[in-house]
């Protein structure tokens, strides 16, 4: 399931939702993002059905708000969110929509989608549930884009109508209080759910998942009416299952991204990007280029101003912890286990064995030490120069072990490389996924350098 609007072309000038462009509010420049989710994790501790926040200044690296709780919770229906979508109206201000569905119960039917008003995303007033559709069926996945030629906005999203499977509908509203009954807008003749839409040069493009194979299709059209689309790209997929297509115009150059999720709890993204829409074609991004928020699932993103980005920030805050993310293996994160330090593959649980709170070194302040979250008592020291997981005991030598200095990265100076406090030529680095400190120069194995080299991340 999945949604999407209005994207910001370069330079600030806004470029279109499916049907048209953002209205007055275009006259602002956009300078970062703002994404809409909700979590899981693989034993679903993580699971949290409620509207999330999460902000961008470069459109790829995401940091949680709120310490990646809920800055709002559906109260109606199923008490439950998938799936949300922010639109910036024609006035300006957003409205959010979001599949009513708690959980993973399937065969929950909501004709209904959870609806809330928000002039800048920092509050959400007017929450209520609005009816799409009166089939004996799911409204999943929505996403609204303005349609001048009626004067409405179109809501579209997936349900199963006559054919049997699922297809993707459209509604049509002015106020997002009251909305036509579905019609079906397009249905490829089979089960086809999550569109995302964007309009360049004129065309209009949706994106889709194929949900009897779990990959992504690209289609185009002219009028961006009910049935007027027709497919215009292979398949695209990153190799596994993914659905939730979201396709994002970066605010500064001529490239577009397109994010996809796993159909799984398993919650990983993936990112692609191109800079011709129309060409259909999309390069997969490195996971080094991009980081999504801790344990979100379907990114419903939108371009920001800087007042509302700062406003964000201010109103619900940054994590009070971080996570550091392995340079040559991107996909893996700094964990604990059983006491032992070491690199996994995103996503895990208990996830909070990846997140650090960063202090000022034990016995520099200069340094930094890594306090773990969900043990507060026990921080990453070097023993027998392996790096473990240890409760201060107070001593010098505890507090030395404990204590490193940022450089810049030893693979790549953006990056971060870690130098022990007290072996001062060993630096942080992980061996067969393992973290350990060793001797490492610039005349080191390209290799050994990567290996010690790390991104501070959310």
């Amino acid at each position: 399931m999945k949604r999407r609007t209005l994207m910001a072309a370069a330079g600030g000038a806004a470029v279109a939702g499916a049907v048209a462009g953002p209205g007055p509010a275009a006259a602002a420049a956009y300078t970062g993002y703002a994404m809409a989710y909700f979590t899981e994790s693989p034993t679903m501790a993580a699971a949290v059905y409620g509207l999330h926040l999460a902000v961008s200044s470069d459109g790829l690296n995401w940091t949680p708000l709120n310490q990646n709780r809920p800055v709002a919770m559906p109260t109606l229906g199923s008490t439950g969110l998938r799936d949300p979508f922010i639109l910036r109206k024609q006035d300006g201000t957003f409205t959010v929509l979001a599949t009513d569905l708690k959980g993973t119960d399937w065969a929950y039917q909501s004709r209904h989608l959870h609806v809330w008003d928000s002039a800048d995303l920092r509050g959400f007033t007017g929450y209520r549930l609005l009816k799409v559709h009166s089939l004996a069926t799911h409204a999943w996945a929505p996403e609204a884009v303005w349609d001048p030629a009626r004067g409405q906005y179109a809501i579209v999203y997936s349900a199963v109508n006559a054919s049997g499977h699922n297809v993707l509908m459209v509604s049509y509203t002015t106020d997002f209080r009251t909305a036509t009954d579905g019609v079906v807008f397009f249905d490829p003749g089979y089960d086809a759910i999550d569109g995302s839409f964007v309009t360049v040069g004129g065309v209009h493009y949706m994106y889709y998942k194929n949900n009897t194979n779990s990959t992504l299709l690209g289609t185009r059209s002219g009028t961006a009416g009910p049935n007027s689309w027709s497919v215009y790209t292979g398949a695209i997929s990153p190799g596994r299952g993914v659905e939730a297509p979201q396709i994002v115009k970066s605010n500064t150059a001529n490239t577009w991204w397109m994010w996809g999720d796993t159909w799984s709890p398993n919650g990983r993204f993936f990112a692609w990007q191109t800079a011709d829409v129309a060409s259909g074609s999309w390069t997969p991004l490195n996971d080094r280029a991009y980081t999504q928020p801790l344990n979100s699932k379907h990114p419903g993103i939108a371009p920001v101003t800087a007042a509302e980005l700062s406003g964000l920030t201010a109103t619900f805050g940054t994590p009070a912890w971080n996570r550091i993310k392995s340079y040559n293996f991107p996909d893996r994160y700094v964990r604990h286990a059983d006491n032992v330090a070491r690199i996994d593959v995103y996503p895990f649980d208990p996830y909070q064995d990846q997140q650090w709170t960063l202090v000022p070194g034990l016995a520099d302040a200069a340094g930094v030490s890594f306090r773990s979250v969900n043990f507060p008592a026990m921080y990453l020291r070097h023993s027998g120069y392996a790096l473990v997981l240890a409760a201060d005991d107070g001593s010098a030598t505890f507090r030395a072990d404990a204590t490193f200095h940022r450089t810049a990265g030893l693979a790549d100076s953006s990056w971060t490389s870690f130098r022990s406090h007290n072996v001062p030529d060993r630096y942080l680095r992980h061996s067969g996924y393992v973290l350990r400190i060793d001797p490492i120069t610039s005349g080191s194995p390209a290799t050994d350098r990567q290996d010690a080299t790390f991104r501070v991340v959310h």
